[in-house]
């Protein structure tokens, strides 16, 4: 069951168009430079499976999900389930991660949820990653620009 009130949110600008922020999220070379060292592989076409691969804290994973909405330079809407969560591969544990872009005057505003945390400690965890996440965005975004 997805807890309303457990939403993990994230946000920032970044001082570059909604085209480079589009394309960071979904090219896999940049998204290892920003999210971890993780890997992803994706068509990025709506219904279709997104995998990450990586190492976090020690510990390798393989997490997947699916392709919920590409709305390109405007919404990427994807589920997420990580085997390290030591939860069952069932529907009621996943996340959907929503990230929205919103450019005016070529910054981009970049906000994202993950919703179904199980409790406000874990929704505390995955806003604090998400925030690292999305600083690293905008660094490379900013310093490459």
């Amino acid at each position: 069951m997805i807890s309303t009130n457990n939403i993990a949110k994230a946000a920032t600008t970044i001082n570059v168009t909604a085209d480079k922020v589009w394309k960071a999220l979904t090219d896999p070379e940049m998204i290892t430079k920003y999210m971890f060292g993780t890997k992803v592989t994706s068509d990025w076409k709506e219904g279709s499976k997104i995998i990450w691969k990586g190492e976090w804290e020690g510990k390798s994973y393989e997490d997947k999900g699916k392709i919920l909405c590409f709305d390109p330079r405007k919404r990427l809407q994807y589920s997420h389930y990580s085997p390290l969560s030591g939860l069952d591969d069932r529907a009621e544990n996943y996340h959907v991660v929503t990230i929205d872009l919103a450019e005016k005057n070529k910054q981009t505003a970049v906000t994202l949820t993950q919703d179904n945390n199980a409790s406000e400690k874990e929704k505390d965890h995955s806003e604090k990653n998400w925030k690292m996440m999305l600083a690293s965005l905008k660094k490379l975004l900013e310093e490459t620009n």
